[in-house]
């Protein structure tokens, strides 16, 4: 279960998630229980989304984040600057963020592993372009995706001739630098 250390407006929080299905969490917030769930219908734009919690929708909308830096959020009509500590942040990113089925699956079949024919994301960021199929065959040097990282395009090629064998990733789901995004044997 992820743990944030939060300071919400200068006090300290302590939240819990764990997530229950695909769009809905368990919290604990200073130790109150509450059940999230994200509106994946509701998301307005890439930092605004619909959140419900224990039964009442609520409009989030988010700062541009930058590492290290406080939060501005915006909840309804209300401000509020949250700066979170994070013990495992990639647990962390499982746990929290908006996702499709597709990130759903991916970031539980997606770790970080030695496999053979393995091609990894080189860095973290957004899945924009997925260029081929699971049965593919590629040559050295083909696109296979298109990764968007601090507002920059980066183009993630075959290191190897081969027939696609898996596809990890789908468009608009977050990766994090080291995981498999596809495997080409």
């Amino acid at each position: 279960m992820p743990d944030y250390e939060t300071v919400i407006d200068g006090k300290p929080r302590k939240i819990e998630l764990t997530r229950t299905s695909p769009n809905s969490f368990a919290a604990k917030i200073d130790g109150k229980p509450r059940q999230i769930k994200l509106q994946s219908d509701g998301i307005t734009s890439e930092n605004a989304f619909f959140m419900e919690i224990d039964g009442k929708t609520y409009k989030i909308e988010l700062s541009k984040t930058e590492r290290g830096k406080k939060i501005l959020v915006k909840v309804e009509d209300a401000r509020f600057e949250v700066g979170v500590e994070i013990a495992n942040r990639r647990q962390a990113l499982i746990g929290f963020e908006p996702t499709s089925q597709a990130a759903i699956k991916k970031t539980t079949t997606n770790r970080k592993v030695n496999v053979e024919g393995a091609v990894t994301a080189p860095m973290t960021g957004k899945i924009v372009q997925v260029k081929v199929k699971k049965g593919d065959q590629v040559k050295v040097g083909q696109v296979l995706c298109v990764i968007e990282a601090m507002k920059m395009e980066n183009e993630i090629s075959a290191p190897k001739a081969g027939f696609v064998q898996e596809v990890n990733v789908a468009e608009g789901t977050p990766v994090n630098e080291g995981e498999t995004l596809f495997v080409v044997n």
